[in-house]
């Protein structure tokens, strides 16, 4: 989606189409040109995307006023329900979707989807393979955090509380403090294999630790030496075509 210049310390950004090649100085030209041109073409981000530019020219409606009484109304009432009720009707933890609540894998869930936008880099060598995540079942695998436009090294978050752990799991990765799954091998659960997962050079807990603007995540994971046969096989499978 964008591309990056260095002009001395400042780096400047330009969002390009990926339907025609066209860039776009600022991401409002861009949502427009999609709009007008790819109207018909486009996938379901770039489509809540050039929908939230919408919105913003048209600015709310009566519609949307009603809908924000209704939802007031509503809230009224389940505070209500729920003072009268002992607190009981809160015990499941909310809707499955909502943002900072744990998902099956007991991973926090992402909040304010849509609310940010930055960048970072990441490398995963694992099984003796670098990954290669501008390949297309590594693309756009959720709203949250993704690679696009076929861009495999940088890539994009577009809502708070996104954590290293969530991020990967969207991959097909699962990372932990000790170790790196991946395609049903476990690296680093055994003596003498390796998985470390860096930020910026540094070890952190995958699960804790939030992506920041910038940040530069490194992921390397090996087995031992009469393991490692097996897992680069598994590996390799994992880095060819989607």
């Amino acid at each position: 989606m964008g591309e990056e210049s260095d002009a001395g310390d400042q780096t400047t950004e330009s969002e390009r189409c990926d339907h025609c090649g066209a860039t776009f100085d600022d991401e409002e030209g861009y949502l427009r040109h999609l709009s007008t041109e790819h109207g018909d073409d486009l996938g379901p981000i770039e489509q809540r995307r050039v929908d939230s530019l919408r919105f913003d020219d048209d600015g709310p409606t009566i519609a949307m006023y009603g809908g924000a009484v209704g939802a007031l109304a509503i809230g009224v009432l389940l505070a209500y329900l729920l003072f009268f009720s002992g607190g009981e009707a809160g015990g499941a933890g909310g809707p499955d979707d909502a943002g900072g609540t744990p998902d099956a894998s007991g991973l926090t869930r992402p909040q304010a989807v849509g609310s940010v936008h930055y960048h970072g880099t990441i490398e995963a060598t694992i099984g003796g393979q670098q990954l290669d995540f501008g390949r297309q079942r590594f693309q756009l695998q959720a709203d949250a955090f993704h690679f696009e436009n076929g861009e495999g090294r940088r890539w994009h978050v577009h809502a708070e509380e996104v954590t290293l752990a969530w991020a990967m799991q969207t991959l097909g990765i699962d990372v932990t403090n000790g170790t790196v799954s991946y395609r049903g091998t476990t690296y680093g659960d055994d003596p003498g294999e390796t998985a470390r997962v860096l930020v910026n050079g540094e070890s952190v807990t995958p699960t804790e630790y939030v992506l920041q603007k910038g940040d530069r995540v490194r992921i390397v994971a090996n087995a031992s030496a009469g393991n490692s046969s097996s897992a680069n096989a598994s590996a390799a499978n994992g880095s060819g075509s989607a």
